[in-house]
């Protein structure tokens, strides 16, 4: 049965505690490259922010807090590799891809950006190559067998 604290174990999960040597290392290996690639998304967006995007109204403050929050969680997804920093590094890429892509063909807090401006197809690029290896790491990591811990019981399969 799975109940909160069970929830709560599996999107605290590290590779560590994985059974298998190859599912840990394809989690560190992929978690390494996604937290890579959503750093490296933030330095895009405090490089544009310092290159005049800082004077645009509402979209200025959204780069600057993109960028920083993209290195602080890039960092902190390598540093503890938890389940849940996984997912939440993968919901940062595509929500910044996103962002630009309303911006780009809809509008966003009043501001029209292009594909051509310089870092456009790069910063997407980038932004759903993080989501990608990140969820992809986070699904090895969510679907590969846990080490047994001595005195609990073996995790009872599913009837479904």
């Amino acid at each position: 049965m799975f109940n909160r604290e069970s929830a709560i174990r599996l999107l605290l999960r590290r590779p560590g505690g994985l059974q298998s040597r190859i599912a840990r290392w394809t989690v560190l290996v992929l978690t390494g490259i996604g937290a890579g690639f959503l750093v490296w998304s933030g330095v895009i967006h405090l490089m544009l922010w310092s290159d005049g995007y800082k004077d645009i109204s509402v979209i200025g403050p959204l780069f600057l807090a993109q960028g920083i929050v993209s290195i602080i969680l890039g960092v902190v997804i390598v540093a503890f590799r938890w389940l849940v920093l996984l997912l939440a590094g993968a919901v940062a890429g595509v929500a910044t891809a996103v962002g630009l892509l309303l911006s780009v063909y809809v509008g966003l807090f009043g501001y029209q950006e292009s594909l051509s401006v310089p870092y456009g197809t790069l910063s997407l690029a980038v932004e759903f190559t993080a989501a990608f290896v990140l969820l992809v790491g986070a699904a090895v990591l969510a679907l590969a067998a846990p080490v047994r811990v001595a005195g609990r019981p073996a995790p009872v399969p599913s009837r479904t």
